[in-house]
């Protein structure tokens, strides 16, 4: 897996630090740093999750 940078970019465009994405989605700021570094495939639930806390799309951060 590659590095998301997109969800990253879009974290923190919002101003987020990895916790408190972690926090407002429901998972460890480990499990929002290995996604964001391509060491962990989320499940479809936790990208929607991700998706809405981060006012993008599937597309704009996990699909490309």
């Amino acid at each position: 897996m590659e590095e998301n940078k997109e969800m990253r970019t879009a974290r923190q465009r919002l101003g987020l630090s990895q916790g408190e994405l972690a926090r407002l989605v429901g998972v460890s700021r480990q499990t929002i740093n290995m996604i964001e570094n391509g060491g962990y495939n989320p499940t479809i639930l936790l990208c929607l999750r991700i998706c809405h806390t981060l006012q993008v799309t599937l597309n704009d951060i996990f699909w490309r």
